[in-house]
């Protein structure tokens, strides 16, 4: 079947099978025909600008350019290919045992550099009602006040943030709290409360734990960072080995001379 030629433009052609399916059959009648023409014109500006510059461009800038694509495409080809062979073939599997390994064996890896903690974050309404209860109850290490404390929160509390099982920054805590904590190292020893109040609102914080900065970090802090860190690993020695694997293949093929 002869192609239907549809616009030309210097010395390209532009054929209607070449126009995108989604521009052709989109829309109906009219709509269609507009939406054709409008890609056409795109596609005769662009072809005219791309001659014009290929026309007036040195042969030693369109030589370079020339090479930068082929580098493009050559880069291109392998990362796919890569990218394939490590789906198909490359362990992606990684257990706990695994992560707590590396953990334990490179700790001065994972150095704080800064303090973490856990802990409960409230805001209240300057009027809440028994604000000195909801104080008394943040503080206490019962469970049973904890389960108080929350109900409390969620009928009165415009913030209730619960970070006990996550650690987190201080210095977030410092931006909940829209203040920066006073002596913020020597405040996570001698003390695990903060408050602060203005005339809308009481805020307050309660340290359950904590870490400074230039210690080792909770193995929970960075365990994500670890899983990272061994996935790359094996993706740098399995692309090395099938890298090798490849060379030494055509070597033995003689699929590669070197003169």
């Amino acid at each position: 079947m002869k192609r239907v030629e549809v616009a030309k433009a210097g010395n390209s052609v532009l054929y209607y099978d070449e126009i995108p399916a989604m521009v052709r059959d989109s829309f109906a009648g009219n709509d269609s025909a507009a939406m054709i023409r409008n890609y056409i014109n795109k596609w005769a500006r662009r072809e005219l600008l791309y001659q014009r510059a290929e026309a007036n461009l040195s042969p030693e800038l369109m030589k370079r350019i020339s090479e930068q694509l082929d580098e493009t495409r050559h880069n291109l080809v392998v990362y796919e290919y890569q990218r394939m062979m490590m789906l198909e073939k490359m362990d992606t599997t990684i257990s706990e045992n695994e992560m707590e390994e590396y953990y334990k064996n490179n700790q001065n890896s994972f150095l704080l550099s800064t303090n973490i903690v856990k802990a409960v974050f409230i805001r209240l309404p300057s009027e809440t009602p028994n604000i000195w209860k909801i104080r008394n109850l943040a503080r206490s290490k019962n469970p049973k006040d904890f389960q108080e404390l929350e109900g409390l929160c969620f009928q009165f509390a415009e913030k209730f943030d619960y970070f006990q099982d996550n650690w987190i920054t201080l210095d977030r805590l410092s931006l909940e709290m829209n203040d920066d904590l006073p002596g913020k190292e020597e405040f996570l020893k001698r003390s695990n409360f903060y408050e602060k109040s203005d005339s809308s609102s009481v805020s307050m914080i309660v340290i359950n734990d904590y870490r400074l900065r230039g210690t080792i970090a909770p193995y929970e802090y960075v365990r994500d960072d670890i899983k990272r860190m061994i996935w790359n690993t094996r993706r740098i020695q399995f692309i090395q080995s099938l890298e090798n694997g490849i060379y030494n293949e055509a070597l033995q093929d003689n699929g590669l001379k070197i003169y």
